[in-house]
C-alpha cells in the first residue's frame, strides 16, 4: 500500500504529517511511503532525512498523491488536492468539517475515506492518538511563553540591592490540556498563577499544579462527554462573569483556553474587563481560531486595547513546528497501526470500533458521522 504525505499548502502552516521515526515504522509496517518534497522544510526536516528513513521523495503533489492507498495530512485538503486522491483511498487529517461542512460531500462525491483526527473519542487506548492533546499541550506552553515575551516586565519575583520585583500574575481561564499547561510553565516561569473552569473536576489538577483555583459555587456541573467541557446556563455565566471581572482586575497575564466543539468560542474576557486591567497586562487568546475569548481579539494579529496587549495567534501549536510535528506524526502511526493486517499488509478496519465511528466523516461515498449525515446536528 502506498502512503502518501503532501507538502501544506494552508497560509501559515508549518507542520508536517510524518517524521523520520514514524516514517521508519510506517515502512516496517510494510507500508510505500511516498513524501513531497520539501513537506518538512517548516519543521526543519530535509529531504534526504526522509529518504534516510526509507520514504519516496515525490517531485510534485501530483506525484505524490497518483494512486495513494492512504493520505496523511495535517489540515484538509484543497479541492485541487482532493481531485488528485483516488477512490477509495484513506485520507486522516485534521479536518475541521464543522467550519466547512460543504467539503464533506466533496470528500464523498470524490469517493474518499475521510478520518477527522480532532474527532477521536477520549479513551484510554486512544490517548496516544488524540492529536487535539498533543498540540494543545504545545500551545499551552507557548501562550505562557509569549504572554511572557511581549510583558514588559520581569514575571519571577527578583530581590536586588536595588528593590524587589514582585511576581507576575497570570491567569488561566478553560483548564483543559492547553490550560493545564498554561499554568506549569507560567508557574515555572515565575508567576502567581490562579485558574477558573466550569468543571468543578479540575480544581484538583490546578491545585496539583501549585495554582489557585476559581470558581462560582454552583450545584450545576460544566462536565460533558469526553472530558469536555459543556455550555452553561444564562445564570451561572453571569455569576462567572462577575467573579472573573473583579479577579482579572488584579492580573498581569490572562491565558484563555475556552472551546466548545461545534460551536463559536464563548466570549470569557469582555471589553469591561479589558478595560479594567492593568496598562501594559497581556491577554493570550488560544481560541482566536473559533472567534476567541475576547471580543476585541483579532484572530492572526497581535493588537493594543485599552492599553493591553491582546495575542490572538492562529495555530499557536505550529511555532513549535518541529515538536508539533513529531507528536502529531506519532499521532497517526499510533492510528493506522492497529488497522493494518500484519499478514496481508493490507488495512483491516472494524468499521463497528468506537476510534473508527468517532473519526469517520464519510465511507464509500456516503456522509456517515452522526453528526453531519443527513438529520444530524
Amino acid at each position: 500500500m502506498k502512503l502518501a504525505i503532501p507538502k501544506e499548502r494552508q497560509d501559515g502552516e508549518t507542520r508536517v504529517a510524518a517524521s523520520p521515526e514514524t516514517v521508519k515504522k510506517l515502512v516496517a509496517l510494510g507500508l510505500d511511503v511516498t513524501v513531497e518534497a520539501g513537506a518538512g522544510a517548516h519543521a526543519s526536516i530535509a529531504d534526504a532525512v526522509f529518504a534516510e528513513a526509507g520514504a519516496k521523495i515525490a517531485a510534485s503533489e501530483a506525484e505524490a498523491l497518483k494512486d495513494a492507498d492512504l493520505v496523511f495530512k495535517v489540515r484538509a485538503p484543497s479541492d485541487e488536492e482532493i481531485g488528485l486522491m483516488k477512490r477509495g483511498a484513506m485520507l486522516a487529517a485534521i479536518l475541521s468539517p464543522y467550519d466547512d461542512k460543504a467539503r464533506l460531500k466533496k470528500y464523498a462525491d470524490a469517493g474518499v475515506n475521510a478520518f477527522a483526527m480532532e474527532f477521536m473519542p477520549r479513551i484510554t487506548r486512544a490517548q496516544s492518538m488524540d492529536v487535539l492533546s498533543s498540540q494543545s499541550n504545545l500551545a499551552g506552553y507557548k501562550a505562557a511563553v509569549n504572554a511572557a515575551a511581549k510583558f514588559t516586565r520581569a514575571t519571577p519575583m527578583m530581590m536586588t540591592a536595588a528593590g524587589t520585583i514582585a511576581p507576575a500574575r497570570a491567569f488561566v481561564m478553560g483548564v483543559g490540556v492547553a490550560g493545564l499547561q498554561a499554568i506549569a510553565t507560567a508557574k515555572r516561569l515565575g508567576c502567581i498563577v490562579s485558574a477558573t473552569d466550569v468543571r468543578s473536576a479540575t480544581k484538583e489538577q490546578v491545585e496539583s499544579l501549585g495554582g489557585t483555583f476559581v470558581m462560582v459555587e454552583s450545584s450545576e456541573s460544566g462536565d460533558a462527554a469526553g472530558g469536555y467541557a459543556k455550555e452553561m446556563s444564562d445564570e451561572y455565566k453571569r455569576a462567572q462573569a462577575a467573579l472573573v471581572a473583579e479577579h482579572i482586575k488584579k492580573q498581569d497575564i490572562v491565558i484563555t483556553t475556552a472551546l466548545i466543539p461545534g460551536r463559536p468560542a464563548p466570549v470569557l474576557v469582555t471589553e469591561e474587563m479589558v478595560k479594567s486591567m492593568k496598562p501594559g497586562s497581556i491577554i493570550v487568546d488560544l481560541a482566536a481560531e473559533r472567534g476567541g475569548n475576547c471580543p476585541l481579539t483579532e484572530p492572526g494579529k497581535t493588537v493594543v486595547k485599552h492599553g493591553v496587549t491582546i495575542i490572538g495567534d492562529l495555530n499557536v501549536a505550529g511555532q513549535l513546528s518541529v515538536d508539533a510535528s513529531a507528536l502529531y506524526a506519532k499521532n497517526l502511526l499510533n492510528f493506522i497501526t492497529p488497522l493494518i493486517d500484519k499478514e496481508t499488509k493490507s488495512l483491516k478496519i472494524d468499521w463497528a470500533d468506537e476510534i473508527i465511528t468517532g473519526t469517520c466523516l464519510t465511507k464509500d461515498g456516503q456522509v456517515i458521522h452522526p453528526a453531519f449525515r443527513e438529520g444530524g446536528n
